[in-house]
Order: structure tokens, then sequence, then C-alpha cells
């Protein structure tokens, strides 16, 4: 995809994914977490003293012990202790009690109350909002004092708690409608007795409490202890006076961000309500459009920095731009009760850089895939970790082809069905593909029967072409494995031969527009599937170019075959056989006995025996021994006195086993192997 199409492909999807999250937070998605942040915010900060000279009076469990009077109290108590408050001259005195049915003690009870109401006209008595439902409507009453009552009190408000969703008390509301009249709550009306407030204009947005602290924050003093003198009217001068239950039977309890489990009774609510309004500080929020605003940019810029970096860089920027953010807001509400919204933006963040990872990981695993029948795991691994390092563009470099062909193929299929034929092919091409990878080979294309394979590219190796040369001994060893299946399957011998050369060549992704591929091109190649051919003229198993040979040194044993003319070059070209040893005729038979393998001198790999026959044998160890290393071997057999201690090299090695070629075996050991190897063979054989 061309640069300027990518970019702003990854534009459109990145401003797609800001806007899905803004949609997201606009349907409340991040609304519950956010809450809890805030709560987390207020237990940071701590408990704060009040400011205000706000004391409640506690109708708790300890008053009802004490005063042993069944709810609700009766209300000449009450006026008595509004007596004996006002000797003190509060500043205001607020029930958080509703008294909006008759006594039951009869219309003296109401009278007592209302004549100390309004002894000195600074008493808030509080209202409450109720609702009925009906079946096709839903009906919201104001239950306010009784006229005889309200009419001696300076006012009266609604002392309803705002719930979120969640069922904390965060916020609150000053003012509102009921038919067609603004009411002000019951914590406005005190605020505006002790201030000289205005009247509320419009119910506006509920405000958001700042409260103090946990319950017990407010100063508190016992109910009976009042109406029993054991406190001074003193304690009230100059106070806001609020009164009522904190009594858990009185059923008025509610979680708050300090109080969650605990909870906290509703006149401590309205007295850090209250609080709030006189202090002039309560929590600020910016509209969501804000916040809305934060996370359609965060979620893309995210994106962008996923697309933009590699993955550990990207998350060290992305886990620095939340953390900053996070420290940001909490500092904002510790030093200035502003609440920004911390969870809808730094999901964002996350969200977008995480969707971005996702991505990025499946198109990487769809690319494995892909890869994954072209390069060797290892090498895919590099290809896609580090995809700037190992450009897969076309560029000139050395590499080392291998060209392998099924010899006789073409009249073997003819002789079989389609689907025999592909499942022979699927088999050798498999076996031959994991050899190649074992080496660091990366497999260019199947071409009918015949494989072609790269060494040196992508990933590059200064042992490319020994690679090749082990790969194609490799190659041998198992075609001979796989030989007595093939014959039994399609009556043939299975015979491979191979064409290596080493030179430059143009390597990389090239083809249309509509198709691309890995592969090589030049007459590199073009000669290595010469010489392939040459192994089936000459007979030989494993045909090498001038380059290739001296690229290899002495490390294989190779003898020339002459000079090769080649279309396109001037001089001809020097072409080698590489000496593979006779091919395995001698029977083997399966062996299960000890067997010391000495790597250096001393006997230090210990493994088992699998199969043996007189020119060799297949061992199970530990870890792979070294291709085409000679190696020291000691074994004993049961059927024979004789300790074998020999010489041989590691043919083939396939995860932990191996095959090792007998050198130099001769004398009683020689005759001992082959009547230990005859033996087995013939008692083998059904009689």
């Amino acid at each position: 995809m061309p640069g300027w199409r990518q970019q702003t492909w990854r534009a459109a999807w990145a401003l797609t994914l800001g806007a899905v999250l803004g949609g997201l937070y606009l349907l409340g998605l991040f609304d519950a977490p956010e809450l809890k942040t805030l709560d987390a915010r207020f237990l940071m900060r701590g408990t704060q003293q009040p400011r205000s000279p706000i004391l409640i009076i506690a109708i708790d469990e300890d008053s009802f012990d004490e005063l042993q009077l069944q709810w609700p109290w009766p209300r000449s108590l009450h006026a008595s202790l509004i007596d004996i408050v006002r000797q003190g001259r509060p500043l205001a005195i607020g029930f958080d009690i509703t008294f909006d049915k008759p006594d039951r003690a009869g219309p003296q009870e109401d009278r007592a109350l209302a004549v100390a109401v309004g002894r000195d006209g600074n008493v808030v008595l509080a209202a409450f909002f109720s609702e009925v439902e009906g079946s096709l409507y839903l009906k919201e009453n104001l239950n306010p004092p009784l006229p005889s009552i309200r009419e001696r009190a300076w006012g009266f408000g609604f002392n309803n708690v705002l719930l979120d969703s969640d069922g904390f008390v965060r916020q609150a509301m000053l003012a509102q409608e009921h038919q067609g009249t603004l009411r002000p709550s019951f914590a406005y009306r005190l605020f505006q007795l002790v201030s000289g407030a205005a009247e509320p204009r419009s119910p506006g947005q509920p405000m958001l409490i700042n409260f103090r602290g946990p319950a017990g924050t407010f100063p508190v003093v016992p109910y009976y202890q009042v109406v029993r003198g054991e406190v001074g009217p003193e304690t009230f001068a100059g106070k806001v006076v609020l009164v009522g239950g904190m009594a858990a039977s009185l059923q008025d309890l509610f979680p708050t961000p300090f109080a969650g489990e605990q909870r906290m009774s509703g006149v401590e609510i309205q007295a850090n309500l209250l609080e709030t309004l006189l202090q002039g500080n309560p929590v600020s929020h910016p509209p969501r459009s804000v916040h809305l605003f934060l996370v359609c940019i965060a979620a893309p810029a995210a994106a962008l920095i996923g697309f933009r970096f590699r993955p550990l860089k990207a998350f060290g920027l992305i886990a620095g731009l939340t953390a900053t953010y996070g420290l940001f807001c909490i500092g904002a509400f510790l030093l200035w009760s502003l609440w920004l919204e911390v969870v809808p933006t730094t999901s964002a963040l996350v969200m977008g850089y995480g969707v971005v990872v996702l991505r990025n990981y499946v198109q990487e695993e769809r690319e494995k895939r892909r890869l994954s029948r072209y390069f060797s795991p290892a090498i895919l691994e590099e290809i896609v970790r580090h995809p700037g390092r190992l450009s897969l563009g076309s560029s000139r470099r050395q590499v080392t082809v291998l060209f392998a062909d099924i010899r006789g193929f073409t009249s073997i299929a003819e002789r079989l069905a389609p689907e025999e034929v592909a499942a022979l092919l699927q088999e050798f091409l498999s076996a031959m593909t994991e050899i190649v990878f074992r080496h660091g080979g990366t497999v260019d294309k199947f071409i009918g029967d015949a494989i072609m394979a790269l060494y040196g590219a992508p990933l590059e190796f200064d042992d490319h072409a020994a690679r090749a040369l082990r790969t194609a001994l490799e190659m041998q060893e198992e075609t001979a494995a796989l030989e007595s299946r093939w014959v039994a399957r399609c009556g043939e011998p299975l015979r491979i031969g191979i064409g290596i050369n080493t030179g430059d060549a143009i390597v990389g992704t090239m083809g249309s527009v509509q198709r691309l591929e890995f592969t090589a091109i030049g007459d590199t190649v073009n000669l290595a599937s010469r010489l392939e051919g040459l192994a089936k003229e000459f007979k030989v198993a494993i045909v090498i170019g001038e380059e290739t040979r001296r690229a290899i040194g002495d490390l294989f044993p190779v003898h020339p075959l002459g000079e090769l003319k080649v279309k396109g070059r001037g001089a001809p070209v020097e072409v080698y056989a590489v000496d593979t040893g006779p091919r395995r005729t001698a029977p083997r038979v399966p062996v299960e006995v000890p067997i010391a393998v000495n790597l250096d001198r001393e006997f230090a790999v210990y493994a088992s025996m699998k199969n043996l026959s007189t020119g060799g044998a297949a061992v199970r160890s530990p870890s792979p021994l070294p291709l085409h290393e000679e190696v020291g071997i000691r074994f004993k057999l049961p059927e024979s006195p004789v300790t074998f201690a020999l010489r041989a090299r590691v043919a083939w090695s396939r995860g932990d086993e191996s095959g090792v070629q007998f050198l130099g075996l001769g004398g009683e050991e020689q005759q001992a192997l082959e009547e230990v190897v005859t033996r087995r063979a013939t008692s083998a054989v059904p009689g």
C-alpha cells in the first residue's frame, strides 16, 4: 500500500475508533467506574475539618435508650428542645424531621411545637417529595409541615437525597419545581437564612457535595443530653443547629464517598451540603462535552501512536500519557476540588492502543501463516519482529540456490490416481521443506515434484553455502528413509537429484499487482536449475557449481565432473559432485540397547540404539548429534560377546534421532555384527 494511502487509511481508522468510543461515553459505559474514582479521590484527600459553625443534635440509639419513647416522639418534646437551644442564640435551627401529619397525642402537641417554632423565627423545617404511581400516571407529592407549624417557621424545604446509579449520595438538587412553583431544598433554606442568599431562579443542575469526611466529621450532641439539661445552651451560641435522626432504626442512612459500607445519616448529608453552600466550594465538574472531546481525541491519538511506533515504545508512551493524565486529575481534585473524569480518557488511550495492538497481532498472525510456506519458524520470527531490518523488498545479494527433483516422477504419476500422486508429493515435499527450514533456508517455490530453496535471504548467513550442502545431504538420507514406503505404494524406488549454486541474484518480493511472492531471479538461479539436471546425466546425487565449491572449502568431500558451457557466459563453469557414500543396501533390524557416543575424546552422550545394520545405526539421544561430524561409539549386543568400539560419521539428524555410518569396520567386529543382523533379520521373516 503506498505511503500516503496507508497514512490516510490509518487516520480514518483512528478517527472512527474515536467516534465509537465517544458514543460509548455518551451511552454511560464509563459512568459507574468513574464514580468510584471520585470516591477514591475523596479518600485520598482525607477528612477536612468543617469551617462553618454547624452542630448536629442527634436522635441516636442512646437517646432512644435514655428517653424510652416510641417514635415519633411527642412534639412538645421537640418544642422543649427548641426552647433550650434558642437560649444560646443560634444562627438557625433546622429540623430534618417531617411534621406533615397531626401528632397522634392530640392537637395540643402540634400547638406546642408551633409556638416554639415561632418564638425567634429562625427555624427551618423539612418537607419530603414522594411519588404515587398508578397504572397510567405518576404523581409527585410534596409533604410539607402542617400549616399551623410551617406558618410560624422561617421556611421549609424538601430534604430528599439524590441517589446516583450505584445508590450513593454525591450530589443534591437545590431547588425543584412542583405544581408550577419552585421549591428550594431544606439545606438551601438554611443557607438563605444564614447568608441572606436570594431565592433560586431555576432548578438548575445538581450540585456536587464537597463532603468533609465520613460520619462523625461534624460535632454531634445526643438529643437526650439537651432535653435533660446535660448540655448548656451556650453550646449552641452562633451555631447552625441541625436536628435529625442518626439511629439505624430510623432507616435514614445512605452510602457516600467517605462512608460506603458504614453509611452516613441524612442529617449529616444535609450538614455537608450546607457546609458546601456556606463555603462556596462545591466539587466542580466540566460539562460532558469537554470529556467527550477528550475521549474523541485520546483514542485516535493512542491509535496513531500504536501505528507509528514499535510496540514497546508505543506502550511506554501510552503508559506515560495515561499516568500523567491520571495524576493531573488527582491533583486537580486535591488542589481545586475539580472533578476531571479519569476513566473515559484513560480508557480511550488504553483501548485505542489495545485495538491497534490486537489488529497488528491479527495481521501479524495472518502474515505469519502466509510466509510460513516459505520461511523457517526462526526466520519468520525475525521477519515479523524486525520488519525494518529484514526488508523483503527486491535487492541484489549473494545467495545459494538449491533445486531438488524426484527422478522419473512423470512415469510414476502416469500409473497412479491423482489422489495417490498428491499424497506422495505431499509426504515428500513436507519432509524436504522441514529439512530446508532446519538449516535456515527459505522455500522459494514448488515446481511440480521439485523444490527450490534459498540460503542467505532474507536472513543473511556467512555459511549459506555450507547450509545448502547440509540440507542436500540430509535430503538424500531422508529419501532413503522414505524409500520403503515409496516402493510399497508405487512400485518404484525413490531417487532425487540436487543442484546447488552460489552467486549474486535479485532477491525479494516480486510479481504482479494481484499476487506477490518472495523469490530470486538471475543467472545464479538458472545455473542451479541446470546443475540439478546434470545430476541425472552424471548419475550422481548432488552437483554443485564452482562458486559453491569455493565457498565450502574442505568441509565436504567433492570430485570434479568437468566443465559446463552455460548460455550467456563466455567461459565454461567447473562443476563438482558431492561424495555421499554408498547407498544403504544392508537390512536394518530393530535393536534396543544403550550406546555411548564420544563427541570429544570422552563418552559424553549416553543414548539408546533404535535400529542397526552392518553399515550403521539409528540412535535416540537427549540432544541432536552434530551433523557430518566424526564420533566414537561404544555398545554391546546381548547375542554377541564382542564389545563394539567404532568410529562413525553422523549422516542425518532429526530432532532427538540421528543416523550414524560406521567407518573402518572390519575383522572380528565386522563378522560379529553381520551375524547379529542376519540372525535378527531372519527371525523377523515369517516361516
